[in-house]
């Protein structure tokens, strides 16, 4: 699978550099969501922009990425294709995902998050 890997301090950008997240891709998805929350990253943005088709299995990677990470973390999806969208709202996983329109936006609500998040932890000490 063709994807490249951003690590930054507070959150991991990927970005998926093929046409089609099928069957034939979505296995290898889920293997680097998996090494990167073994590997301590908290917040992962995935960069969809070359997409322009996923089938029931790349929604199911995703899935697996959003269980991974929101729990103590962000999982952020953007740039996501219309025809992509259209699937992934037929699915009624747009009620599930954060879904942003750019990577800055998705940036923005990692760096929200986290702040949301200390605020809530300093509050339960």
């Amino acid at each position: 699978m063709k994807f490249s890997i951003d690590r930054q301090d507070q959150y991991t950008i990927i970005k998926i550099d093929e046409e089609k997240l099928d069957s034939t891709l979505s296995p290898e998805v889920k293997s680097e969501f998996v090494t990167l929350q073994k590997e301590g990253v908290k917040n992962v943005i995935v960069n969809m922009d070359p997409v322009k088709y996923s089938d029931s299995s790349g929604l199911s990677a995703l899935l697996v990425g959003e269980r991974l990470f929101k729990e103590n973390g962000s999982f952020i999806l953007c740039k996501i294709n219309e025809h992509v969208m259209k699937l992934i709202k037929i699915s009624m996983l747009d009620k599930v995902l954060e879904i942003l329109p750019t990577e800055e936006e998705a940036i923005d609500a990692v760096m929200f998050n986290d702040i949301e998040r200390g605020l809530r932890e300093a509050g339960a000490e």
